[in-house]
């Protein structure tokens, strides 16, 4: 046997230890029963890597990435609920002997819902190590931490009560003879998670991801009367993708994401083709990507993702399938993204980080 057959296969055993470990830690740590408050999702969930999985930060191939976010659904229903997210990651290497490196990312979000406008204002700072298990294959083990704030509040002034009808008819005047609590909460929150990548394939071509996370493992009360019991569920999460090309010029991308968090499960899954014309001197690199996703019996999820130099612009758009259905008019919501990724020096190392990508 090979020396670098006996390090691929002792470097592989490690990392089975490890994913095993890491989901046996998991389970332990998971409550008996919780209460049913479920996290805000999105339909392009593979580019908030800090909320799906902290272990996923930084794991692309320039220095630095910078993004903007914004959902927009139920609009056809009732107050629509929408989101705004921004984000910022990038990594170091740990030396010039060494390929492993360190990620360091931020992501907030702002997120108002129904006729109250309940708001939810988050920051998520996180740090993720990866290891390098075989260079060759840009092979990696990545274990990341995210600690994060998260604070609730509503408008008490839109508030309505029975109380306030009488003889059928509704006076803001009137006495709610209701005890209203502070409008507002606050949350300490914290996640981690692992993820592990590596490519095949003539020059690496395919690349493989899957990783596990948790979030809410400090349980933090969640009620605004402070009541006790009450608490934030865990989350749990798997992430897995592949990425390989047809041609030359036309890669695919299958992405999959599921999570469960107290009684709410939400699985999606789908795929991404794109066409990149490689850049010249007169005509810039420039990529088009077009995908069908599917919210297990929710949504179906079209996406359009046009990318041009450095920047990526996505576009998404939530057909709605589940029982909703009549009254949404198969109208879910709609996303848009905006990435800029960069290199802080051209003369840097350059990096055996490897991840799918459009």
């Amino acid at each position: 046997m090979k020396t670098t057959d006996l390090k691929s296969n002792t470097g592989n055993k490690v990392v089975q230890q490890s994913l095993l470990y890491f989901l046996f830690i998991i389970l332990a740590l998971s409550p008996a029963s919780v209460s049913a408050q479920a996290d805000i999702h999105f339909s392009q969930f593979y580019e908030t890597s800090i909320l799906r999985n902290p272990a996923l930060t930084g794991v692309f191939s320039d220095d630095f990435k910078l993004g903007l976010y914004y959902r927009n659904q139920w609009s056809s229903i009732t107050n629509p609920y929408s989101t705004a997210l921004f984000s910022a990651e990038t990594h170091v290497q740990i030396s010039s002997v060494s390929e492993d490196f360190v990620s360091f990312g931020l992501l907030g979000y702002s997120d108002k819902a129904g006729s109250i406008d309940q708001k939810i204002t988050t920051f998520y700072p996180a740090i993720n190590y990866n290891k390098c298990i075989n260079a060759d294959h840009n092979t990696f083990l990545s274990v990341g931490f995210t600690g994060g704030y998260m604070q609730y509040s509503f408008d008490p002034s839109k508030t309505t009560f029975n109380n306030q009808y009488l003889n059928n008819v509704f006076d803001p005047a009137n006495p709610t003879m209701e005890n209203l609590p502070n409008a507002k909460m606050s949350l300490w929150d914290l996640g981690t998670g692992v993820n592990y990548n590596t490519s095949t394939g003539e020059d690496n071509t395919a690349t493989y991801v899957v990783g596990f996370s948790a979030y809410h493992f400090t349980q933090p009360k969640f009620s605004y009367y402070q009541k006790a019991g009450i608490t934030e569920n865990m989350r749990l999460n798997a992430n897995g993708a592949a990425s390989f090309n047809i041609t030359d010029f036309i890669a695919m991308q299958l992405q999959g994401n599921y999570a469960i968090q107290g009684t709410y499960k939400e699985a999606v899954l789908g795929m991404m083709t794109t066409w990149t014309q490689q850049g010249t001197i007169s005509m810039p690199r420039f990529a088009m990507g077009v995908g069908l996703f599917y919210r297990v019996g929710d949504a179906l999820i079209p996406v359009v993702k046009v990318s041009y130099e450095k920047f990526a612009l996505g576009i998404s758009y939530d057909v709605n399938l589940s029982s909703l259905k009549e009254a949404s008019n198969l109208q879910g919501g709609y996303e848009l993204t905006l990435f800029y990724t960069g290199n802080y020096s051209d003369k840097g190392v350059t990096r055996k980080t490897v991840c799918p990508k459009f």
